[in-house]
C-alpha cells in the first residue's frame, strides 16, 4: 500500500540526552492551500532545534507535513501550528522553525516562530 499524509509525529530516544547539539532539517517540498483562493503555496521550511529527551522521526514528520497538502492555511497560522505540533510531540530545549514562501502575487513572505524551554531537566 502506497505511504499515504499522517498528522500523527513519531519520535525516538535522543542517544546523547546530556549535551547540547543543533538539529538543523531543511524542508523544500512544503505545500498547502491559500485559504482564499485555493491556490497552492510552497515554501521552504527550515527546522532548527536542541532536543531534550526525545528527537523527531524524520518519516514521521515527512508525512506530517504532506499532511497540509490539501488544506487551506494562512502563512502565520499553519507555521506557528507545526511549531506547536513539532514542541508538543518531541518536548525539545529550544526549537526555530522559518517557513520562506514562494512569491506570490509580487509579495515574499518569510515567518519565523520559536520555542524557548522554560526549564530544564
Amino acid at each position: 500500500m502506497p505511504t499515504q499524509p499522517s498528522k500523527a509525529l513519531d519520535t525516538f530516544p535522543n542517544p546523547e540526552p546530556g549535551r547540547d547539539y543543533e538539529i538543523h532539517l531543511t524542508c523544500p517540498e512544503f505545500t498547502c492551500l491559500c485559504p482564499k483562493t485555493g491556490q497552492p503555496d510552497f515554501a521552504t521550511l527550515t527546522l532548527t532545534y536542541v532536543p531534550d529527551r526525545l528527537c523527531i522521526e524524520l518519516k514521521s514528520l515527512k508525512l506530517y507535513l504532506w499532511s497540509f497538502r490539501n488544506e487551506g492555511h494562512f502563512h502565520e497560522a499553519v507555521t506557528n501550528r507545526i511549531l506547536d505540533d513539532l514542541v508538543k510531540a518531541c518536548q525539545p530545549r529550544s526549537m526555530k522553525l522559518v517557513a520562506d514562501f514562494y512569491v506570490r502575487g509580487g509579495i515574499h513572505t518569510v515567518i519565523t516562530v520559536t520555542h524557548q524551554a522554560n526549564n530544564r531537566r
